[in-house]
């Protein structure tokens, strides 16, 4: 029974992701069109090297053509260069232990370990692996003159150029996708967590169990990370590529450009911020007399006037005006510092609750002023 619920759970999986690649735009429509892109490079590839060419190696065009549909355009090229030169470097030490061992036995036990060896470059990359591929493959047919290796370098340049063209003039791959999700991501769960801070400390009860509020926001320092690398994939995948000057065409709308990677920057400042005011706050709720009864409300404006300010739609350009949930965060801050400043002097949970909603509000007022928070 476990096996059949198994079997079923995974067709059920396949077909949502089946109807998704057809249904709406996402990661499984992007990997059915690289799939179907990588088909259609390899019978292209095989049409022009064994139909048209009748070349005597001809299977290695098709093969070669499969696997340089990569990820990015950029990234087909650097295979297809390390592929190119794999294939050579194994081909001639094949031949070259073909010639001097004159035994198919005898140039395998001669060539593979070589070719293995020379596999795991690090230059070389994942194409390192095609070096005793290439080595069998001249081994196997058992061909060794200076025409036959001249066909077969032929014949895995003609699948490089194929591969290498299909990804690149056939709707060549852009992942910005992700890059924007994360960003938005970064503007909730900001918004997000100030706003339940707020409202957990507008209840004025000591909490039973310490609320999870430094989770989430050293959480938000690991979805900064994922952003980092997504920007890197988005800025490789932009290389070389025919699509980026009409991705950057004025008529375009502003939805469909990539994200500023100046915006980034704001977000490390804004998140190391956030951590340090929940810390702050979870002192707060864990000694309620901390804070005096007339400074937790500008306390709560505060919050919810810098969760308006950092959210996803709380930021205006600076050619807009000045930012409502800003300006209110201003205002509730300048009130609160007076409110705890009339009590005299300030306790260490007062000191550090005010030091750092001062540094939070300081780093969203310069993410404002670069227009640097997304919406």
């Amino acid at each position: 029974m476990s096996f059949v619920r198994f079997t079923t759970g995974e067709l059920r999986a396949v077909g949502r992701s089946v109807r998704r690649s057809v249904t709406e735009r996402g990661p499984e429509r992007e990997t059915a069109v690289q799939s179907l892109k990588a088909a259609a490079a390899g019978v292209l590839a095989w049409a022009l090297a064994g139909w048209w060419w009748h070349a005597p190696f001809a299977l290695l065009a098709p093969w070669t053509a499969l696997f340089l549909v990569q990820d990015t355009v950029y990234r087909s090229l650097v295979s297809a260069l390390q592929q190119f030169a794999v294939v050579v470097l194994g081909t001639l030490l094949a031949a070259l232990a073909g010639i001097v061992t004159g035994d198919t036995l005898a140039a395998l036990a001669l060539a593979l370990p070589a070719t293995v060896l020379l596999g795991t470059y690090a230059r070389f990359g994942a194409q390192g692996l095609y070096a005793p591929t290439a080595a069998l493959f001249v081994i196997a047919y058992g061909t060794y003159g200076p025409m036959d290796i001249v066909h077969r370098l032929l014949e895995t340049a003609l699948g490089a150029t194929v591969g290498l063209s299909v990804n690149a003039l056939v709707l060549p791959p852009v992942h910005d996708r992700r890059v924007r999700r994360l960003r938005h991501q970064l503007a909730a769960e900001s918004a997000r967590l100030l706003t339940d801070a707020a409202d957990r400390l507008a209840e004025r009860e000591t909490a039973d169990e310490p609320d999870d509020w430094d989770d989430r926001a050293r959480w938000l320092g690991d979805v900064l990370t994922d952003l980092r690398a997504a920007r890197r994939w988005s800025d490789e995948s932009l290389r070389l590529n025919p699509l980026r000057r009409l991705r950057h065409h004025p008529d375009r709308e502003p939805a469909d450009s990539p994200p500023p990677a100046v915006a980034d920057t704001a977000w490390y400042d804004i998140t190391d911020r956030l951590l340090a005011l929940m810390r702050s706050l979870l002192d707060v709720e864990t000694h309620p007399g901390a804070i005096p009864p007339d400074a937790l409300d500008p306390l709560l404006a505060f919050l919810r006037g810098a969760a308006r300010a950092v959210g996803p739609r709380g930021e205006q350009g600076p050619d807009d005006g000045e930012p409502t949930g800003l300006d209110a965060a201003r205002r509730a801050h300048r009130e609160l510092d007076e409110r705890l400043a009339s009590t005299g002097v300030l306790d260490p949970e007062q000191a550090s609750l005010l030091s750092a909603s001062g540094h939070l509000l300081a780093a969203l007022e310069r993410a404002c002023s670069d227009a640097a928070v997304s919406r």
